[in-house]
């Protein structure tokens, strides 16, 4: 049997992650008990004190604390709502417990943006994480040495693992049940509280806001440039002849600062314009595909799927449905 230790962290934690992920979890020991299978799950919530008040009122009494669990198998981080510095700080004292149990064989999974106490532990150095796709630029600001990745709904690597945003959890919790209990209890699972299992990526859900918690005034004046002109043929040349900087520099620069390249950013500029004329209008692809400046139906759509993970179609079908009526 595998024991769970679920952290209940100080400050603000999703009781959504907390309580979602005992309940699945304890929903398996419940379908293999009626297929005459072993439980798989011994479950705690694990704090660092006997309780904690959470938002509206609420408040978390966990199973054991800290101190009583000498040996784990699957440490749980639930996402922080606190201010995320802060958190880090108030729970300082998971971090070297964490990193002892996964030392000694423990796996290791965040949710949403929990990913940032992950980090905290140096574990997930030079390895991919996902998170709240809202939070990867400054995710990226504090943990630099990690392969933060904004389109990836599950990320598995070297027993660590982290999942995107919000709901999202519940498709690493499933891919979890895959691993310690099967694909046949996987697939039960995911039926029994409606889990899409194929679901792999976040991109359809991105929306994307340029990276400006940067110091550097010429690529901020850069970015606003190609906000307020996405739909004309912006080219790296005419930005950096129009800021006096080199094409080199510029392009050096710009990426430092946005974590994009000129040229991603203004693709990724141009389709969320796209994409929000798509959600809302009554215009053609075409049409769309020439208001925020591209001429190749073939260019705009592969660059389209790139960044959503959608056709163009397939986006409007998504978002746009029109009211029938009676």
């Amino acid at each position: 049997m595998k024991h769970v230790s679920i952290l209940v962290p100080q400050g603000q934690a999703s009781l959504v992650n907390i309580e979602g992920t005992r309940q699945l979890f304890s929903e398996v020991n419940s379908l293999l008990s009626d297929m005459g299978r072993a439980p798989v799950f011994s479950i705690d919530l694990v704090g660092l004190s006997k309780e904690t008040v959470q938002n509206g009122g609420y408040i978390v009494k966990p199973d054991r604390l800290l101190a009583d669990i000498q040996r784990t198998d699957l440490i749980i981080i639930p996402a922080i709502h606190s201010e995320l510095k802060q958190a880090i700080e108030d729970n300082q004292e998971f971090i070297p417990w964490i990193i002892q149990q996964y030392n000694s064989g423990s796996d290791v999974a965040s949710f949403c943006i929990g990913a940032f106490l992950l980090a905290a532990t140096g574990l997930l150095k030079g390895k991919q994480a996902a998170t709240h796709w809202r939070f990867v630029n400054e995710f990226r600001l504090m943990y630099p040495d990690v392969n933060i990745v904004d389109d990836k709904i599950i990320t598995a690597e070297d027993g660590i693992y982290t999942s995107g945003g919000a709901y999202s959890y519940v498709n690493l919790l499933v891919y979890l049940v895959e691993k310690y209990a099967g694909r046949d209890v996987a697939i039960m699972i995911s039926k029994a509280f409606m889990i899409d299992i194929d679901r792999h990526s976040q991109s359809p859900f991105i929306i994307f806001e340029g990276q400006k918690a940067h110091e550097d005034e010429v690529i901020k004046k850069a970015q606003e440039f190609i906000e307020k002109n996405f739909e004309e043929k912006i080219t790296v040349d005419q930005l950096a002849d129009m800021f006096a900087v080199g094409r080199r520099s510029l392009e050096r620069r710009f990426k430092k600062a946005t974590s994009n390249t000129v040229s991603e950013y203004i693709q990724r500029v141009k389709i969320e314009a796209a994409k929000k004329d798509l959600e809302t209008g009554r215009k053609n692809i075409n049409e769309v595909m020439y208001d925020v400046g591209y001429s190749d139906i073939k260019a705009f759509r592969t660059i389209f799927k790139k960044i959503t993970g959608l056709s163009p179609i397939e986006y409007r079908n998504k978002y746009l449905k029109v009211l029938e009526v009676a």
